[in-house]
Parts: structure tokens; sequence; C-alpha cells
């Protein structure tokens, strides 16, 4: 399985004040987020169920370390999921529909949590 890399694509094009350590950290904590959305999926929960909601909220925080999305901000990095991305071939290489099926847990989630 191909590991996904929170710096990778999108931040590879700023840079980074990260250190190594802290880099393999983030891209570690990403990885686990994303394990446990290819293990929701693979059990059939739907993206409206509580535990997937709850991945999102980690997903969420993850992304608080480094910005904070508004909703349509959040929802505007979950649309990317849906197109040609590193990102979205990412999740795909993790599981067939893994992009879509995280995507619209996301939106989900934004819709009731953020402004």
């Amino acid at each position: 399985m191909r590991e996904l890399d929170p710096t990778a694509s999108h931040g590879s094009a700023y840079p980074s004040n990260f250190s190594a350590e802290q880099n393999a950290k983030y891209t570690a904590a990403f990885q686990t987020i994303t394990d446990a959305f290819k293990q929701a999926q693979l059990a059939s929960l739907p993206v409206s169920d509580e535990h997937v909601q709850d991945l999102v909220r980690q997903h969420y925080e993850f992304c608080l370390q480094f910005w904070t999305p508004s909703r349509a901000a959040y929802k505007s990095l979950a649309q990317g999921y849906l197109f040609p991305t590193p990102y979205r071939d990412a999740y795909e290489a993790a599981n067939e529909g893994l992009a879509k099926y995280h995507h619209d847990a996301i939106v989900i989630w934004a819709d009731a949590n953020l402004e």
C-alpha cells in the first residue's frame, strides 16, 4: 500500500520549516487516520456513521496543525480528493473508492460542525 504524505503535492510547493522528525510524525499520524478510513470503508460503514464522522473530526484536528479551514475551505480540500491529484491517487492506491468515501464523510461533518 502506498503511504500518504501530507507534505506531498500541494505541500511540496511551499518551503517546509519542519524537521525530518516532525515530517515523519505528521506522515505517521496522517497514515493512521487514512488507515482507519480504509477500515471503515471496508467494513461498509456509511459515511454518516458516528465512527466515520469521528474519523473526520480527527482529520480536521490534524489539519489544524497547519491551518484553520472554514466549512467552505475544508469542503474544498475534500473536493480535491475527487479530481486527478496526488491526494486522490494516494487514497485510491490505499483502496478503490476511498477518495470519494473520505470526501463524502468530510462534507457531512463540515456541514454539521463548521461555519
